[in-house]
């Protein structure tokens, strides 16, 4: 239950959620800086823990609904509270976070335990004060987005109008206001007439992080579609098709199944898309649909491994994306707790690994290397040893600093650059 399920900092960077597999939302907070402890800024410690969903059952289809988190969104903050989006397999809701630390005292109809007090000995007039009492952190619902999908939930993006989101699942994406519950707008709808003819589904969608009319989502087929709601109601006919040809000589069994796109995400210049499939990271450019600009190999040594990855489902994984503040680094997960960053402008890269044994607080990671044959050096790790149920799928990076959360299975861990 306590398996991390997604990752999420708010916009400023001074909060970070978690889901889980169990329905909870763990949210930390950054502590501040104290002059007597200066590099203590950029901890974070748990600010608050709610249950956001429960297991349910669906009696019509006779489905368990289980309470997994499948993502979390924050809205930027307008006030003291914070709000966040958060969904399993089926219904979204919005949660409230705020602080309390006063509480009201001296009422005239109740005592200071809630209980009612006889109207005939109340002989004089009390105005309630506020005392100070410790702070509570207090999470609510405030809005539930139910009975609006048939499959299952996989993406969910809030709008850079702050008005509405939307909601993908395998076969539609529909859009929300925040303030209407009931009903939600069918934008995107690729089920066909007869269900045998289906031949790709959705797995990712996000709203551009400026312009309010245009969102991306991405397919099963590892095909990137542009959509314009300004051209029309329904958004079944793409402004633009992303979609790299097939490199023939690559050609195998697997070659569907591994060039299905698990994320996407728009840079937050919004001029590029980053997709993510099981062995790849591409960035496109929005202006060109042919072929993507760049090309990153995240664990091409696993390519002689493709049949037996397979056979343990493992080839099914969905292993995120996320880019740095200024879109100029980019960071996915991998197999046996590594991560792997890109420098889109050095052309660097490095593979790094998120695990208790070389996580020591303040300890520098040092970078890890995969041998593929032949003599295998001291500090390489053979590709035979990896182990597969160590999987980094959901990362997040600070909007501004260079701050990352790191989810390995039921362990978070958050690393930051060194400071000389």
């Amino acid at each position: 239950a306590d398996i991390i399920s997604t990752v999420e900092f708010n916009h400023t960077g001074e909060l970070l959620a978690t889901g889980d597999k169990g329905g909870r939302v763990v949210i930390f907070q950054r502590e501040q800086e104290s002059k007597n402890q200066p590099h203590r800024r950029g901890e974070y410690n748990v600010y608050s823990t709610f249950q956001s969903h429960e297991p349910e059952f669906d009696y019509l289809k006779s489905l368990e609904i289980e309470e997994k988190i499948n993502k979390i969104r924050w809205l930027p903050q307008q006030n003291a509270a914070y709000f966040l989006l958060s969904t399993n397999d089926k219904t979204v809701k919005l949660w409230k976070v705020s602080e309390r630390d006063k509480r009201p005292e001296g009422y005239n109809l109740k005592d200071e335990d809630g209980r009612l007090r006889d109207p005939s000995m109340i002989t004089m007039l009390r105005v309630p004060v506020l005392r100070p009492m410790d702070l509570m952190v207090e999470a609510t619902p405030r809005r539930v987005f139910a009975n609006a999908h048939t499959y299952h939930i996989n993406s969910i993006s809030v709008n850079s109008d702050y008005e509405t989101y939307m909601s993908a699942d395998d076969l539609r994406i529909n859009l929300w206001n925040f303030e209407i519950t009931n009903q939600s707008f069918n934008i995107v709808d690729i089920k066909p007439a007869n269900m045998e003819e289906l031949t790709e589904v959705i797995t990712a969608a996000e709203f551009h992080p400026h312009h309010c009319n245009t969102f991306v989502y991405s397919s099963s087929k590892g095909t990137i579609r542009l959509c314009d709601m300004r051209a029309s109601a329904l958004c079944d006919r793409h402004s633009k098709f992303f979609e790299e040809p097939e490199d023939p000589s690559n050609r195998s069994f697997f070659s569907e199944i591994i060039s299905s796109i698990s994320d996407v995400k728009f840079s937050h210049s919004g001029r590029y898309i980053m997709t993510r499939d099981y062995l790849t990271v591409k960035v496109w450019d929005l202006n060109m649909e042919n072929r993507p600009i760049e090309t990153y190999q995240v664990h091409d040594y696993l390519r002689s491994k493709l049949c037996s990855l397979y056979e343990n489902d493992c080839i099914f994984d969905k292993f995120e994306c996320v880019w740095n503040g200024s879109d100029s680094v980019i960071m996915t997960g991998s197999y046996n707790n590594f991560f792997r960053m890109f420098d889109r402008n050095t052309k660097r890269d490095v593979t790094l690994e998120a695990s208790r044994e070389n996580s020591k607080p303040r300890a520098i990671l040092k970078p890890r290397k995969v041998c593929v044959g032949g003599k295998r050096r001291k500090d390489e790790i053979s590709v035979d040893s990896l182990d597969f149920s160590k999987k980094i799928l959901h990362t997040a990076w600070h909007p501004s600093e260079n701050i990352i959360a790191v989810a390995a299975t039921n362990n978070l861990y958050i690393f930051q650059d060194k400071v000389n």
